[in-house]
């Protein structure tokens, strides 16, 4: 290609975009579509919490947004087609019907005449399927032939919001090993013959008290098997090069993470917004930048040790960007707010006056080393750290003051399925000695971390409150381990970002030792202090 053919090529590609309805068309063209927001997903190569950023607010561009449009033109016209031939349809059979009472009327004789009038009851064919919704509003087809069930692998005949699963938690069981089971005798797989379509909905409980419901016994054994799966395809394409599997694995480990957050979303109670509007304050204010939000990194050294000289362990926490995924995220949009008491229901960020800390000589102070005093704009977990801290049980310093808050409906559990299946690959690794997995269990659960907010390398996720809010979980989780060594009698000497602990004293009758994301590990031992025979010769 010459230099005159690629600029051709360039400005072909720059034009005007194509147009888009409104978000919420969007939403109601896939709706009455019956197309649920996985299979559209699917079909453009996105992944759902993409979609829903392009159904809340956000556009796409380029060659998707091209794809996009074109999807939603062809829905547009099919439904406006089958709108017009359903009407037309209905008025030749509301005639013909008309006629047909009309002629029986004159025929048939008195004591054959029907008393009531109805409509005659309508007959599913067998061929097509048959969509209906279940309690959480979801779209229910019913299957030709079942297929495996994303949450157990057995047999499922129906498919709910895209996904093949059962409607019943007595028919859900998952199996020790995650694989589909075979199915009961008698009863047809996609791979044997076409099984009867069922017209009617299945029986299902009609209480909750009769069994927990469709979204709440989803296993992780798919989630698990997605990243086994990905670590064995690296090794293989590899020819068992730990070393190149482990880069190769590493690279990818942002749209892995985000696959892997989809797979652990399937039949979640919430939508995840991607790309929701997002207040100045968390913008950067530079290129280069930062945000005005502050996270309470602990960067905390003690001034004055006991006397005398002692042993030193410094202390690796482990997995603390992990465990900091449990923790209260906004589900929507952030809303203003000023003046008010803090609501337990909802999560964002606040602009607080900090209280006084006096206690700087034995524990960091829960806000970080911030040398600027006033008001700051803080997360929500240093938030409620020191709202905790403040409370009858410690009263280690007075509630902090706040003026305005950038908030949202919360749930502690949004990312958990997804936590706990990192956490389960990330035991096994450790079990088996599996590098190679550990690695990449790790890098995906930094870098989903990382990329959320204003990041070139994660397009699907642009949630800045989150990221601050999970790193800021983190910190505040360190700082609690601080205090549980200071309350059990050991001497905190230093904590540092989230995983960094040092003690003096018996640390093992406070924490268990280990590799596992509830357990430390030494990270190294060291002597600090003096002698007081050294004090005495100074002193002569």
């Amino acid at each position: 290609m010459s230099d005159f053919d690629a600029i051709d090529s360039l400005l072909d590609a720059v034009g005007p975009q194509a147009e888009l309805p409104p978000c919420h068309v969007r939403r109601e063209l896939r709706e009455r579509a019956r197309l649920s927001k996985a299979q559209v997903a699917r079909a453009l190569g996105v992944s759902p919490s993409t979609l829903s950023g392009w159904e809340s607010g956000r556009d796409p561009t380029g060659e998707i947004r091209t794809k996009y449009a074109y999807l939603l033109d062809g829905l547009n016209a099919k439904l406006a087609t089958e709108t017009e031939t359903e009407t037309e349809t209905e008025t030749e059979t509301e005639t013909e019907t008309e006629t047909e009472t009309e002629t029986e009327t004159e025929t048939a004789p008195a004591a054959e005449q029907p008393v009531t009038s109805g409509t005659a009851a309508t007959v599913t064919p067998l061929s097509s399927p048959d969509l209906g919704q279940d309690e959480d509003g979801d779209d229910v087809e019913l299957l030709v032939a079942p297929e495996p069930c994303v949450l157990c692998g057995h047999p499922a005949g129906q498919r709910v919001a895209g996904f093949a699963q059962h409607l019943t938690p007595a028919d859900c069981r998952p199996t020790a090993t995650g694989a589909p089971a075979a199915p009961p005798a008698g009863q047809p797989t996609a791979h044997t013959s076409k099984a009867p379509l069922r017209t009617t909905r299945p029986a299902r409980a009609t209480e909750r008290s009769k069994g927990p419901a469709r979204h709440t016994f989803q296993e992780t054994s798919g989630p698990v098997d997605l990243i086994r799966e990905a670590v064995q395809g690296a090794l293989a394409e590899h020819r068992g090069d730990v070393d190149a599997a482990t880069a190769a694995l590493v690279k990818r480990a942002i749209p892995d993470a985000m696959r892997l957050l989809d797979e652990t979303r399937k039949g979640a109670r919430y939508d995840v917004i991607a790309h929701p509007w997002i207040p100045d304050i968390l913008k950067k204010q530079t290129a280069r930048g930062a945000d005005q939000i502050w996270e309470a990194r602990p960067k905390w050294t003690r001034h004055e040790l006991p006397p005398g000289r002692h042993q030193v362990t410094a202390l690796d926490i482990n997995g603390a960007y992990l465990s900091a995924l449990k923790t209260h995220l906004p589900l929507g949009q952030l809303e203003h707010s000023t003046g008010l008491a803090h609501d337990r229901r909802r999560s964002g960020v606040h602009l607080i006056t900090p209280p006084e800390w006096e206690h700087e000589a034995v524990l960091p102070n829960p806000i970080g080393q911030r040398d600027e005093p006033g008001p700051l704009w803080v997360t929500e977990p240093t938030l409620r750290l020191l709202l905790r801290l403040s409370g009858p049980k410690h009263q280690l310093c007075e509630p902090p003051q706040i003026h305005e808050s950038y908030t949202s409906g919360a749930t502690e559990n949004l990312l958990e399925k997804f936590r706990i299946a990192l956490k389960e690959a990330r035991d096994t690794a450790i079990e088996q000695g599996d590098r190679v997995t550990l690695e990449y269990v790790k890098a995906m659960y930094s870098k989903f971390v990382s990329t959320m907010g204003e990041s070139n390398y994660n397009r699907e996720l642009y949630r800045p409150d989150w990221m601050h809010l999970i790193r800021s979980q983190a910190f505040a989780n360190l700082w609690l381990k601080a205090l549980k060594a200071h309350d059990a009698g050991l001497a905190v000497v230093r904590a540092m970002g989230t995983d960094e602990l040092h003690v003096i004293g018996d640390w093992r009758r406070v924490f268990a030792e280990g590799r596992a994301v509830t357990e430390v590990k030494v990270k190294d031992t060291y002597t600090a202090g003096t002698d007081d025979a050294e004090h005495e010769g100074e002193g002569e």
